[in-house]
């Protein structure tokens, strides 16, 4: 394949890298905020590397929402794609555009040693599917189907399902914010911004005063022994089990669950500790398909960009 071009694209970064003889290199990381517009950063970053317009033959990029037809809007920023215009001014000959967590699921079958932290023991089914999950600026949810020699990875938006609730307090929190905002789902709470929204609920139900602004002051404060703030982690942690587990259930995923994303690394070890593992298989009379099923932290930097490559390459083959 001639030189190609991969991107992830999420709500506040944009990450590029070349893709060449099935591996990646040449990494940068573009803040959205900075750029009109993918075209834009993406010229920056083949100026920065020495590479003319027309010297790509193909790009994939990986974009948060649901992906159709020439126009694409992304769902967590200000940036717009138009396919055709993007290969005028680029002067490439092919763009492929995937779903975030269809390229993020794909960078699950290229992990390497060290990259993975066991939460859920267990011995993952190769021939059932995975989920790939992870909180960031917003919430990724994502299907691993293995086809023979190649991996298939199901497009969807389960970030945007309802925020699920198995306690009286969590339907508690659940009301408190449906108050403020209306509808409340999943990405509502398992988000960035969402542990600041979790957190303002619970001051607002327990009646605390909110004095921290930031999800990072919330982290912060959690780490170096807050209550309220080790609560707050605590429960997001919980609800992030019961999504995963919902979609376990949905998918039949006992290839194992992926969990993956900025958020769950800033707090690893209060995540161990956290009641996600008891939401994520409280599921009633199906509370005994859980056993057995693996679960993972994703450490790997670079998932999305990989898995972005794996779609373009699996494409060319």
């Amino acid at each position: 394949m001639k030189l190609a071009l991969v991107g992830d694209i999420g709500g506040t970064n944009a990450r590029f890298a070349l893709w060449e003889d099935n591996n990646l290199h040449s990494v940068r990381v573009f803040p959205t905020a900075d750029y009109t517009s993918p075209e834009q950063a993406i010229g920056v970053y083949l100026k920065d590397l020495g590479l003319a317009p027309g010297s790509i033959g193909a790009v994939c990029l990986a974009v948060a929402g649901p992906v159709s037809g020439d126009e694409f809007r992304f769902t967590n920023s200000h940036w717009r794609l138009s396919r055709k215009a993007f290969c005028d001014t680029l002067q490439v000959e092919h763009l492929q555009l995937v779903n975030d967590f269809t390229a993020m699921a794909l960078g699950m079958t290229r992990l390497e040693d060290g990259e993975t932290q066991v939460v859920c023991q267990g011995i993952a089914d190769p021939l059932r599917p995975a989920v790939v999950i992870g909180p960031g600026t917003g919430l990724g949810v994502g299907t691993l189907i293995r086809n023979g020699e190649h991996f298939m990875a199901l497009p969807g938006e389960g970030g945007h399902v309802d925020l699920p609730v198995g306690t009286a307090r969590e339907a508690q929190l659940r009301q408190q914010i449906q108050n403020e905002i209306g509808h409340v789902s999943a990405e509502t709470i398992l988000s960035g911004g969402g542990l600041l929204r979790l957190y303002q609920a619970v001051c607002a139900v327990d009646g605390h005063e909110a004095t921290l602004v930031t999800p990072a002051a919330i982290t912060s404060a959690a780490l170096a022994g807050d209550p309220v703030a080790m609560g707050v982690i605590d429960q997001f942690c919980r609800f992030l089990g019961r999504v995963a587990g919902n979609n376990v259930l949905t998918v039949g995923g006992r290839g194992g669950v992926f969990i993956v994303g900025g958020v769950i690394p800033r707090f690893l070890d209060l995540f161990l500790a956290s009641g996600f593992t008891e939401s994520f298989a409280d599921k009633g009379c199906m509370s005994d398909y859980f056993k057995g099923i693996p679960v993972w932290i994703v450490t790997a930097e670079f998932s999305g960009l990989i898995g972005a490559g794996v779609a373009l390459q699996q494409a060319h083959a």
